[in-house]
């Protein structure tokens, strides 16, 4: 779903310095870096690490059900599963051999983000005991989540994360941070408009209760931050590429398992980086992705005032974190934030997809992230590519509805709806060779 992107206030704190220069390039460098260091290992047949524990498969399953965008909205994502018969009356599966493909954002602001994942983590176990499998993908929510970028958690969501010690965690975790910014008041005056706040009300309201177990549970050896790591950015499955956003013509030199590997790779790197960071004393284990962008910069700043030169590994990370727009998992181009397929005129999309397509020998692509108006479920340039977000959360997209996209083997989609269904494409069967006396 829509996000917008870095906030202002700390685009204009980076922007004051010369030192943005230098960042933008060494974000673009380690996007093309990373990319080509991947193609580099595919050419010479090293093994990539497994992205997710269902692989690509050109083999059509009998019965795939892919829905796109929850935010939180599970009772609608319940009763949608319940009618395209994956899940009984007891939220159990029985979709049998059928194949779910939930392309992301199950999470951020509705209230029952959590519940919506304790049902895939669930019904991916109950599925892969019947022959079924249940596929969940990466969605640019996600990787927010992960990464500390919280602007679509709502105090309901960290709410769901609270127990009976959270107020006493809260009171220490504040102790920690005034003292952290005690000690780095100086550098903090030095750098305008800092995206931290100066008095424990402050910190108390964008710290509720829930919020410090919350990141706990997103974080490498969390629950969630575990599971949610193991997934991949994109998944193919008889001959129809799903995703959350959609594959720009920019990336088309890369394959699908180079662009998942390099999705999880940058969250690898931040995850290592963000350990050290902790570890030095930089940040505070809990600081969000605006709080750890403020705190490098203090980093950058003060071994800019050292006599001696600054470490130039720890220095090149620096720089790399500070330019994570620039990464593949969070650029507007990139697979969980593209938003073309939508915006593209039927001229300029006709030519654009058949590009896509061809590299990755593929039908049909499949893709959520942008509501479509009127809540259906759209196909475009001649049953190519279908867009699935209908904005479930209806009480925040006013006319959204719960929607999911039915294929079945033979290539035919059908759109899905709680008070109905629409098919929306079918595959042409060739014609019989058989003679007729």
């Amino acid at each position: 779903m829509p996000a917008s992107r870095f906030p202002t206030r700390i685009n204009r704190l980076l922007r004051t310095d010369a030192y943005t220069m230098v960042i933008r390039r060494a974000g673009i460098f380690l996007c093309r870096a990373c990319a080509a260091l991947v193609l580099f290992l595919f050419l010479l047949g090293v093994d990539l690490p497994p992205s997710n524990a269902v692989a690509s498969s050109d083999q059509a399953t009998e019965r795939l059900v892919a829905v796109g965008d929850v935010h939180g909205d599970f009772d609608d994502f319940c009763l949608m599963l319940k009618r395209t018969g994956l899940l009984d009356d007891q939220n159990h599966w029985i979709g049998g051999s059928a194949t779910l493909v939930q392309t992301g954002d199950l999470i951020d602001r509705g209230p029952q983000g959590r519940d919506a994942l304790d049902l895939l983590i669930r019904i991916e176990k109950e599925a892969s005991r019947t022959g079924g499998q249940v596929v969940p993908l990466l969605g640019n929510h996600e990787v927010m989540n992960v990464l500390g970028d919280l602007r679509y958690v709502t105090p309901q969501n960290y709410a769901a994360f609270a127990d009976s010690e959270s107020e006493k965690r809260r009171k220490n975790a504040y102790q920690e941070y005034a003292a952290w910014y005690a000690n780095h008041a100086r550098l903090l005056a030095a750098i305008k408009q800092p995206a931290l706040p100066a008095t424990e009300q402050g910190w108390m309201a964008e710290h509720p209760a829930g919020f410090l177990e919350h990141r706990e549970a997103f974080s490498p050896n969390g629950n969630y931050g575990k599971w949610l790591r193991q997934h991949a950015a994109i998944v193919k499955i008889g001959g129809v590429i799903f995703l959350h956003g959609g594959i720009s013509p920019n990336l088309i030199s890369l394959q699908l398992e180079q662009i998942n590997s390099q999705v999880r790779a940058e969250i690898e790197e931040f995850d290592r980086t963000k350990q050290d960071l902790v570890s030095r004393k930089v940040i505070l284990p809990f600081f969000t992705i605006q709080e750890i962008a403020v705190a490098v910069q203090l980093e950058v700043l003060t071994e800019r005032a050292a006599e001696t030169p600054p470490d130039a590994q720890y220095h090149n990370r620096l720089v790399r974190l500070l330019g994570f727009n620039n990464w593949l998992s969070m650029r507007d181009d990139g697979p969980l934030w593209f938003r073309g397929y939508d915006q593209w005129s039927e001229e300029q999309g006709d030519q654009q997809i058949e590009k896509v397509l061809a590299a990755y020998n593929s039908a049909h692509i499949v893709v959520a992230h942008t509501v479509q108006k009127m809540g259906h479920i759209r196909s475009r340039f001649g049953g190519k590519v279908f867009l699935i977000d209908t904005g479930m959360l209806s009480t925040y997209w006013p006319g959204g509805r719960a929607s999911a996209l039915e294929i079945h083997r033979g290539g035919k989609f059908t759109a899905q709806y709680l008070d109905g269904q629409e098919v929306l494409f079918e595959e042409k069967q060739p014609a019989s060779s058989e003679k007729k006396n």
